[in-house]
């Protein structure tokens, strides 16, 4: 029994306007309200300490918040013995005392395990390093598919790529969540995912595109959505459930880095279907754009080469 073909294309135009409009909306927050740096990028002073028994996170939280140790983060390391403490100073001598001191209630006196100060220029330098990370790894994607498909294909693949890092920041923009440096892995790796998705698409349009004649560009895709979204689905659905097991089971260390990759995978999913199709609609793709070039004195065979 053959299945139905969904008509999946009839909902491009909402999903542009959507799509236009989280982008834009996530510019806005970007420009009125930045993001919330982090300890790796803005500078400060990280302690581990280890107690005796397990700590209790949230008084320890509120002990440094009264001493005035600005937006500390407390969180377990390694073990529930084990807290590691970030707060943003200045270079201080003896600052890991002052901490010992605020944390010794009842008697109780954690034990140091080691202090690291990030400077702001350290800071500086992974922003500015992250940023052209992105900007790298963008460019080498639309080399990448200019080659193994063609421009319109690269232009539909980068389009995708950059509304996915902007709505993933703007997220974290509009919400106020911390970004560092775990935060930046996953906007890379949402790259990545993304971009694995698109490219499984983009194989079957091709293909799709080369074997199917006197057919619509739009009943083609819609043709090749049928054919690939059940795959693409079940991918997103399961690698959902182990960032969902990560976000509240994961701990404070790595929640925001599991809040980027769910944001990313959601909006990575619906571009890799609906954004890198409406450009390559946009564009005007055709059959003859993904037909491979004769050499003189060769035969041109229909379908795939």
């Amino acid at each position: 029994m053959t299945m139905p073909v969904i008509n999946y294309m009839r909902w491009r135009k909402l999903a542009a306007v959507i799509s236009i409009a989280l982008v834009i909306g996530s510019v806005a927050a970007l420009a009125t309200k930045g993001l919330q740096l982090g300890l790796d990028f803005t500078g400060g002073t990280q302690i581990e300490v280890g107690y005796a028994d397990n700590a209790d996170l949230p008084l320890i939280r509120s002990q440094l918040t009264e001493a005035g140790f600005e937006n500390p983060v407390v969180v377990n390391f390694g073990s529930e013995k084990d807290v590691l403490i970030k707060f943003k100073s200045q270079a201080e001598a003896g600052v890991e005392n002052r901490v010992l001191a605020v944390l010794a209630v009842g008697g109780k006196t954690p034990e140091l395990r080691r202090v690291e100060f990030v400077g702001p220029q350290v800071g500086e330098e992974l922003r500015d390093q992250g940023g052209l990370g992105i900007m790298v790894a963008l460019i080498s994607v639309m080399i990448y598919v200019s080659m193994r498909f063609q421009f319109k294909f690269a232009v539909g693949a980068v389009a995708g790529l950059i509304q996915d890092v902007i709505i993933v920041l703007g997220v974290f923009s509009f919400f106020e969540f911390e970004f560092d440096l775990t935060v930046l892995a996953a906007v890379l790796a949402v790259i990545g995912y993304s971009l694995n998705d698109t490219i499984i698409v983009y194989d079957r349009i091709r293909e799709n595109f080369r074997m199917i004649r006197d057919t619509d560009p739009v009943d083609i895709i819609n043709e090749s959505l049928n054919q690939v979204l059940v795959r693409t689905v079940y991918t997103s659905l399961t690698t959902l459930l182990v960032l969902l097991a990560l976000f509240f089971l994961g701990g404070e260390l790595i929640h925001y880095f599991s809040v980027a990759l769910i944001v990313g995978i959601v909006v990575g999913t619906s571009s890799s279907i609906y954004v890198a199709a409406n450009v390559l609609l946009a564009m005007k793709i055709s059959r003859e754009d993904l037909m491979p070039t004769v050499k003189e004195g060769e035969q041109e065979f229909d379908g795939l080469p």
